[in-house]
């Protein structure tokens, strides 16, 4: 299945990224932009976000559920101070969750719905492939930092 395909390259370039020296760690992909560590721990807790609407929508359907705000985040978790070791380990570890309940789920109940208090109704597909795309799309932020001259 292509989404698992998908789940488990990005895993698999993430966990790569967590092996940075720390002036890599330190880089940006453009100014005022979060570094690739922030990048990182901001992957971990997204994916510890979707893994809980996903089990949500598999056990209570069509509930609501809150948007968060990354930024504060940021700030509130102590990304700059948490250790970069804990956040792979979390990482991992719900991306293998996530990639269980896909390949469990992703056809099969696909269908179930789900109230986004921001963008509206969403179903369990949609989750589980903004778990894929979102990934990527922070992936493309750490190549882009890391080819950077500036840093």
């Amino acid at each position: 299945m292509q989404l698992i395909q998908d789940l488990e390259s990005t895993r698999d370039e993430t966990l790569r990224y967590f092996n940075l020296g720390e002036s890599d760690l330190g880089r940006t992909y453009a100014p005022g932009k979060w570094s690739v560590r922030y990048i990182l721990h901001h992957l971990t807790d997204s994916e510890t976000v979707l893994y809980d609407r996903i089990r949500r929508v598999l056990s209570e359907p069509r509930q609501v559920i809150w948007w968060y705000d990354e930024n504060a985040w940021s700030k509130a978790l102590s990304y700059s101070e948490r250790p970069l070791g804990l956040s792979r380990g979390i990482y991992e570890s719900v991306r293998a969750a996530m990639i269980f309940y896909a390949g469990l789920h992703y056809e099969k109940n696909g269908h179930l719905e789900f109230v986004h208090s921001v963008t509206g109704v969403r179903t369990l597909k949609d989750e589980f492939e903004k778990t894929a795309s979102h990934n990527e799309h922070h992936l493309t932020q750490i190549r882009r930092a890391l080819s950077s001259t500036e840093g």
